[in-house]
């Protein structure tokens, strides 16, 4: 008989968690949630307020006791128009390890699939094993594939960026 294995990771419960598009007034709160991440790539408090305004139906937002916790930021590929791009996930640190990011992805991705999105991209450096993780675990969960390929070089960010690998779940 085999050991039925339980998650390790908390989750907070369903109803504590609100899942809706970003309005404008979340902008701010993703460019703090962003900035206290300390790891992603932190873009301007305009380009958080332009995202809630012009991409807020390809992304979603984590409420928990009326707060932005979480954000996904996403837009469909002009050249792909099946295909969700996720730019960016964060998950305020009280909040890491209860699953709302893996929560956000699905419900982004449910509310999309009307639309004909069946494939979701991401980039990730590769050493950002919590972003593999999740991705990884979202596959899963949604019984599909999940491939990796070389994009972006450290060479092709003026900065010092890190190597970014494309991943494709669909």
């Amino acid at each position: 008989m085999t050991p039925v294995q339980k998650s390790a990771i908390p989750t907070t419960a369903p109803d504590a968690v609100l899942f809706r598009s970003p309005q404008i007034s979340d902008g701010v709160r993703l460019w703090e949630i962003a900035r206290n991440t300390e790891v992603l790539d932190l873009n301007s408090s305009y380009a958080y307020l332009l995202w809630c305004r012009d991409f807020s139906r390809t992304s979603i937002v984590a409420v928990v006791d009326e707060r932005v916790v979480g954000f996904v930021s996403g837009y469909i590929r002009p050249e792909s128009p099946a295909t969700l791009f996720v730019w960016q996930v964060a998950v305020d640190a009280d909040q890491r390890g209860k699953g709302i990011a893996g929560r956000m992805l699905g419900a982004l991705l449910d509310r999309l699939a009307p639309e004909g999105i069946t494939q979701l991209e991401t980039t990730i450096s590769p050493d950002n094993e919590a972003s593999i993780a999740l991705f990884t675990a979202l596959a899963r969960r949604r019984n599909t594939a999940i491939t990796k390929q070389d994009l972006f070089s450290p060479n092709d960010f003026p900065d010092g960026h890190e190597a970014e690998d494309l991943y494709t779940i669909g």
